[in-house]
Formats: C-alpha cells, structure tokens, sequence
C-alpha cells in the first residue's frame, strides 16, 4: 500500500459504557465541535477540546466507514467524527476498506465480530481486552498461525506518564481501574506489562461483588497488586511502584495522547506490516486476564499462567 494514498478504515461495533468510536474516530478524522457535544460520553468532547481543532487528525488514514450494533448510533458518531459512509451490516466493509477497527471491549464477543474480516484478510485492530476466555483466545492464536493480521492493545500501553517508570528495578507495583475485571482490568494491567515486559508466572484473584484485588507475580521477583472496583471512578490510570532506589506514583491523565499514540500505531502496522510489540505480549496479558477470572471462580486458587497456556496453541 503506497503511503501517499489515505488508508480507509472501517469503525466497526459499540456497546453501552464505551464510546471509542466516537473518540478514535475523531482521533483519526478531526470532528465537527457542535456535533461532537451531543456524544453521551461528554469526556470525550472534554479531553478532544482541549487540543487545537485543526490538530485533531491523523494524517493518511480515515476512517471511512462506521457500523454501530444499535443502527441508529451510528449517524450520529458519522456527523461527529465526520464519517462519510454508514453501513447497514459490518460485512458490507469488506472490499470498500483497508483495514477494520473493532471498538467494541466485550471479550467474550470478539471471535463472532472478527471471523468475517479474518476470513477476507483484512488486517483488524481489536479493542481491548481481545478475548476473556480459553476458547476465544485460542482461536485469535490460531488465526495469527494461518497468517491472520490481528493487533489489541489498551491505550494506555501508550500513556506518555509511563515514561517516567521505565528502566528501573521495581519490587512491587499497584495499579487501580473502575468498571469490570473482565471490561477495564487491561487498562491497569497492560501498562504494568510494559513496564516490567513479559514473563508473569502466577496470578490469584481477591474478589467480592463490584471488586477483584488481583495478585501477580514476574520472573523477575517483582510483584504486582491490581484493583478493579467498579465504582473506583477517582483513582483510575493510578500506578504506584516501589523499588530498590526508591518508590515513584503516577497518573495517566493525558487520554487524548495515549489514544493517539496508540491509533498511529494501528495506522503504522497496516501500512508497515510490522507488530509494534510481539503478539506473543497480548496472549500473556489475556492469559492474566483468564487466570484472574478462574481464580475467582475457584476462591482465590493460585493460578500458573504456564499452566493455563498449556492448551492453547504455541505461536
């Protein structure tokens, strides 16, 4: 693909409690202020407000095409984020896009709403988290070993504030989300992932209605407490880590730049081909995720994360 011509993207899928094609699809477009305002997620008008309106766009890509599952969202996310065409079905984007954004964060629903775009070899973004379950994450494994284009990611892998914790030798890290373990658990995992990278070993779940205190432990000898409370709205994109050299608290605060961080990054993989981090990444934080639940449902078992990807394929 010539990288002087616009890349169409296809936003495809929403559902109550997330807005992202209002806000990745004015991320990737610009957005008209007037329209925007009529979002019912009025932080995404807030955090996009905030920046120049003529600064508001990626430049090469577009996303052209909007599919909403309630089909009379969808006119509206197409006026604010300036999306010239509505389809009727998510499949009718096949062959009018070159890659496709599924913006939906139900994980145990991702395997129905990719299949049609897997199988026409379209390169697809998944919101977070891609999958909640044994069965859904070893099929997206699967699909990756027959070639398949699949990337997920939370935004806030991408948050400029993590910057400031990086490089050091950190012994325990804490980190707190609202909403679901299954929903937004990523949200405070996935920067604590990039953090401390790859090789989580086992993972226990605390939980009691509205609430899961999730326990991890790293190779490394790092360990990390993470929270999911549901009404937890103040302290959330809140790390705190405590290390050899002393103990450092973040915020992640700057939305607007983590999305955009992260939507370059989609933008550059369609064109470049190339993961922005191994894929072998997203398998391990889903594999987190799944453990955490099934801990849970066993009453708080320790978990092995080796154990849990035993049956899943091997990339």
């Amino acid at each position: 693909m010539e990288s002087n011509i616009p890349l169409r993207i296809a936003m495809l899928g929403m559902i109550p409690g997330n807005g992202h094609p209002y806000s990745w699809s004015a991320i990737i477009n610009g957005y008209d202020p007037a329209e925007m305002a009529k979002c019912p997620y009025p932080v995404i008008a807030q955090y996009l407000g905030a920046r120049p309106l003529e600064e508001v766009c990626i430049p090469g890509a577009q996303v052209t095409h909007i599919w909403t599952d309630d089909p009379s969202e969808a006119k509206s996310v197409a006026a604010a984020a300036r999306i010239p065409h509505v389809a009727e079905r998510m499949e009718d984007v096949i062959g009018e896009v070159d890659a496709v954004i599924i913006a939906t964060d139900d994980g145990m629903d991702h395997v129905r709403r990719a299949r049609p775009f897997v199988e026409a070899g379209l390169p697809i973004f998944v919101d977070k988290p891609l999958a909640t379950t044994r069965e859904e994450l070893s099929q997206f494994v699967s699909w990756r070993q027959s070639g398949a284009r699949i990337l997920s990611s939370s935004g806030m892998r991408y948050a400029p504030e993590l910057a400031a914790l990086e490089h050091q030798e950190w012994r325990w890290l804490t980190s707190l989300t609202c909403k679901s373990w299954e929903r937004y658990g990523i949200h405070a995992l996935e920067p604590i992932f990039r953090i401390l990278g790859a090789g989580f070993t086992h993972v226990r779940s605390e939980a009691q209605e509205g609430s899961d205190l999730v326990y991890c432990r790293h190779q490394s000898g790092a360990q990390a407490t993470i929270s999911a409370i549901s009404d937890a709205v103040g302290g959330f994109g809140t790390i705190h880590a405590y290390g050899v050299d002393g103990e450092q608290y973040v915020r992640m605060r700057d939305t607007y730049t983590a999305f955009r961080n992260q939507l370059v990054s989609v933008v550059e993989w369609v064109r470049s081909g190339a993961d922005p981090f191994p894929f072998s990444d997203t398998v391990e934080l889903m594999a987190i995720l799944i453990a955490a639940i099934e801990s849970r449902q066993k009453g708080g078992e320790l978990i092995s994360i080796a154990s849990l990807l035993k049956n899943i394929p091997s990339l």
